[in-house]
C-alpha cells in the first residue's frame, strides 16, 4: 500500500479537460472507474481526485500497488486472514478491501494481477462479499473500486492474460489520461508550477528558461511523461536555481540534434548499390540499440517522428 500524492493534475489543455469534466461527474457515483494511460501521466493523482470529489471523500482511501503483491499472498493482503491461517500467520490480518471500508480502494496496474486473484476480485464486484484467508463467512464491505494500468487491457484479455469478464465489470467508466506529448500547452504550465513548488521545498530560487528551452522542450516527446517533466524540474531547481535555463543546460536527449548530424554527408553511395530497405532495417535495429529500445529517443536519432518510427516497426516486423 502506498500514501497518495497531495498534488493535483495541472492544465488547461483540452486534452486533460475533457477528462477532468468526465472524472467530476462518476465521482458523484458509485460506479466503477478504469483509469487508463501511460506511466507517468497522473493516474493515482487521478483516483484521488475521484475520491475526494465524491460522497466517500470522509471515508479512507487505500491504495494497492497490485504490481507489488507476491502472489503467494495477494488474497490475504487484499481480504485478510485469521491467525493460524497458514504458516506465518501469527496475528490477525485486516486487509486493504477491509480498510477501505465506507471510502475507495484503488487497485494501480491492475492488469498485473494474478489470473486465481482476479477471479476473487470478480466475486466481490459482483457481490462486495469479502472473506479474508481462514474464516468461515464472508461479510459484505462497502466500498467503491478505481482500478488504474498502463496496459492495454483489450489486448491482454485477447492474450488470456487478463479475465474478459474482470475487465468488464471494472471498464464500466473508462477515463483516459492524455500523454504530455499531446498537452504542448500545458508543458510551460507545469514546468513553472513544479519548478515554484520544488523550490520552496529546497529553499531555493525558482530557475528561468530561455525561449530557445523552451522549445526544446516543447519539441520534446516527453516517454515519461509529467513524471519526467517534475523529475527535470528538481534536478534544475537544485542545479540551476535562480539562473536562466538555456538548451546547454537540459539533458542530451532534450538538446537539439548537431547540424552534422541531419546533413551527414559521410555515406557515400558504393558502385554496387545498396538494398534501401535493409539500409533502413539496419538503422533502426542501430538506434533501438543505442537507446537502450526507447523509441522515441530512437525516432529522434533517425530524424522521424515518433509516429512514423512505429509505423517503420510494424512495416518491417521489428520487435
Amino acid at each position: 500500500m502506498t500514501n497518495i500524492n497531495t498534488d493535483t493534475l495541472i492544465g488547461n489543455s483540452p486534452e486533460l479537460g475533457a477528462v477532468l469534466r468526465a472524472a467530476r461527474l462518476v465521482a458523484m457515483t458509485d460506479a466503477p472507474v478504469l483509469i487508463q494511460g501511460e506511466s507517468g501521466t497522473g493516474k493515482e493523482l487521478l483516483a484521488a481526485r475521484v475520491h475526494r470529489d465524491s460522497p466517500r471523500r470522509g471515508g479512507p482511501l487505500i491504495t494497492v500497488n497490485c504490481a507489488a503483491l507476491p502472489e503467494n499472498l495477494a488474497e490475504s493482503l487484499l481480504y485478510g486472514h485469521r491467525k493460524g491461517a497458514f504458516t506465518g500467520a501469527v496475528a490477525d490480518h485486516i486487509g486493504y478491501i477491509p480498510q477501505a471500508a465506507g471510502g475507495t480502494l484503488f487497485l494501480d496496474e491492475v492488469g498485473e494481477l494474478p489470473l486465481a486473484i482476479q477471479a476473487k476480485l470478480l466475486r466481490f464486484l459482483e457481490s462486495g462479499e469479502c472473506q479474508p484467508v481462514g474464516h468461515g463467512s464472508a461479510t459484505h464491505v462497502d466500498v467503491r473500486i478505481i482500478a488504474a494500468t498502463n496496459r492495454d487491457l483489450a489486448a491482454e484479455v485477447a492474450a488470456g492474460r487478463f479475465r474478459q469478464d474482470l475487465f468488464y465489470r471494472l471498464n464500466v467508466v473508462p477515463l483516459c489520461l492524455p500523454p504530455l506529448r499531446t498537452r504542448g500547452d500545458d508543458i510551460a504550465l507545469l514546468l513553472h508550477h513544479h519548478a515554484e513548488q520544488l523550490a520552496r521545498r529546497y529553499g531555493l530560487t525558482a530557475p528561468r528558461y530561455s525561449r530557445a528551452a523552451l522549445r526544446q522542450l516543447h519539441a520534446y516527446d516527453w516517454p515519461g511523461n509529467v513524471r519526467e517533466l517534475r523529475n527535470l524540474c528538481e534536478r534544475l531547481v537544485i542545479l540551476c536555481g535562480g539562473r536562466e535555463i538555456t538548451p546547454e543546460n537540459l539533458p542530451a536527449e532534450m538538446r537539439p540534434m548537431p547540424q552534422h548530424a541531419t546533413h551527414n554527408a559521410s555515406f557515400h553511395l558504393p558502385p554496387e548499390g545498396v538494398r534501401l530497405d535493409e539500409l533502413e532495417v539496419t538503422l533502426i535495429r542501430q538506434a533501438l540499440t543505442q537507446t537502450a529500445g526507447n523509441r522515441s529517443r530512437a525516432a529522434r536519432l533517425l530524424g522521424l517522428t515518433r509516429d512514423t518510427l512505429l509505423y517503420r516497426l510494424k512495416k518491417y516486423a521489428i520487435d
